[in-house]
């Protein structure tokens, strides 16, 4: 769920988690794109990871917007989030 100024709050603690350990991957991910970019690795093994990097930071903010979503349904006033708002921000991770 969302708090009143929008942010994933801590009545949902399992999306949070979630969120949080999609981010620390991709943390990770994106220091070994620095690093093979670093030692001169081939650009495939770049590209592998850099889209790995993409995919898990993409994960995560769809589950911050399915997240929103869900307490928008349950709660429809709670946040004061419109559902063209949370399209939007859909969107621009499609």
């Amino acid at each position: 769920m969302t708090d009143r100024s929008g942010a994933i709050s801590a009545y949902d603690p399992e999306a949070q988690r979630k969120i949080a350990n999609r981010l620390r991957r991709a943390h990770g991910q994106l220091a070994a794109v620095i690093a093979a970019v670093e030692g001169d690795a081939h650009c495939r093994d770049v590209v592998q990871q850099l889209s790995a990097v993409s995919k898990a930071i993409d994960r995560a903010g769809f589950l911050v917007i399915s997240t929103a979503l869900k307490g928008c349904l349950s709660d429809p006033d709670a946040d004061g989030t419109q559902p063209d708002e949370l399209e939007k921000l859909f969107l621009s991770l499609a």
